[in-house]
């Protein structure tokens, strides 16, 4: 349960980070205001996918006991790889933009590994919710 709420944290922190740099990067570099970005995207996916995600994970955990599930902890990590990556890959394809620069196919086909881990992490959340929803319950005695 701490690992989750580090975790959301610190998915807080760096969300609220993100929408300052991307603030302060575009000023910095008279990026016009208004023209899209990678880099605007950042901040809500953090918040989003981050922060709020895993403060209902846990409250599931604390309703279910979903650590107690074998699929929780490859959910946790394949989760949070996928959300790093993705999220890294927006900052790179965004400051290459506000700088300037074309970006790389390689950029997108890591932002689509990380947005495929992200899926595998929310099945892997559902088989492990699922487990725990419809545990064996143990039998009440009969007087």
């Amino acid at each position: 349960m701490r690992k989750l709420f580090y975790a959301a944290f610190a998915y807080m922190l760096i969300g609220v980070a993100s929408g300052l740099f991307y603030r302060e990067f575009t000023k910095l570099n008279d990026f016009p205001e208004g023209q899209p970005t990678q880099l605007g995207l950042v901040h809500t996916h953090l918040l989003v996918l981050g922060f709020v995600v895993l403060l209902i994970v846990l409250l599931l955990e604390k309703a279910f006991g979903l650590s107690e599930s074998r699929l929780f902890g490859w959910f946790f990590w394949v989760y949070n790889a996928g959300l790093v990556l993705t999220s890294a890959m927006l900052v790179w394809h965004g400051c290459l933009t506000v700088l300037g620069q074309e970006s790389s196919k390689m950029i997108a086909g890591i932002a689509g590994v990380g947005h495929m881990l992200l899926t595998a992490g929310m099945v892997m959340l559902f088989l492990a919710l699922r487990t725990r929803l419809f545990a064996a319950k143990p039998a009440v005695a009969a007087d």
